[in-house]
């Protein structure tokens, strides 16, 4: 099959997810089309069958946000035309999936082009119950050829929250156990904590959502009563932040 997948191309789990579901897919012998204004982080575009497209948003004086969304549909379109997508898999609702039921339309007078929507979790829990973006969450999951969801949980909320009768399917996060397992004798930690001291893991896009700081204030705690490290893994708005608070409480050598 020849599959588009759009997602946000930064250290987030949705895009995380999304890149190594295309890498694997292309292993299968799929050719897949990555559509983003940036390559994914975890992607490596010299991987066979696999194709980056960028998108372009202009920033006309006209326009004081740049109208991304129209600029990734547009793109959607392109693409799916050029290459003879069979369907699109976009990752996180808002404004993913408008963006593709728009590139559907656009096509639709041609042929079809079905697109799968996949909910990660903040997209719904947080932007899509914000009331600016409740209406259009909403319509963009009932316009959905095929909804996914990556827990029961985050599917009853959807469920409930937004009163969609579409069929959700749970389709859980997966870790690929050939690459990623337990270091029973602690190989890689000692890197970080020669000396056997406590390692700390605090992974994610440093969005305030995920509590970046809370991580900092919690390794002062812990230094309080035994050695420690905090290991902070990825990049984003509260990095800066983390690194002041962490000089401010005097753990930044820990860090």
């Amino acid at each position: 099959m020849n599959i588009g997948i759009t997602c946000y191309p930064t250290y987030g789990g949705s895009g995380i997810v999304a890149t190594e579901l295309g890498l694997e897919l292309a292993m299968r012998g799929h050719e897949v089309h990555f559509i983003t204004y940036a390559n994914p982080i975890r992607l490596d575009p010299d991987t066979p069958r696999i194709h980056y497209h960028e998108v372009e948003v202009s920033n006309y004086p006209l326009f004081q946000y740049p109208p991304y969304s129209l600029a990734l549909a547009s793109r959607m379109s392109e693409v799916a035309e050029a290459y003879d997508l069979d369907l699109l898999h976009v990752h996180y609702a808002i404004p993913h999936s408008i963006s593709a039921m728009l590139a559907q339309q656009m096509l639709a007078p041609k042929r079809r082009l079905p697109f799968i929507t996949t909910l990660h979790g903040t997209d719904i829990t947080l932007v899509g119950t914000d009331r600016s973006y409740y209406p259009i969450t909403k319509f963009s999951i009932e316009k959905s050829d095929g909804v996914t969801s990556i827990s029961e949980n985050l599917r009853r909320s959807t469920v409930e929250v937004f009163e969609v009768s579409n069929e959700i399917r749970v389709i859980h996060n997966f870790v690929n156990c050939d690459l990623y397992h337990p270091d029973n004798e602690k190989k890689l930690a000692k890197n970080y904590a020669p000396k056997g001291e406590k390692l700390l893991i605090h992974l994610s896009n440093f969005r305030p959502v995920k509590r970046a700081l809370d991580c900092v204030r919690i390794l002062a705690e812990t230094l309080q009563s035994r050695p420690a490290h905090l290991l902070m893994v990825g990049d984003g708005p509260d990095r800066s932040p983390a690194q002041h608070l962490a000089r401010e409480l005097k753990v930044d050598k820990h860090v």
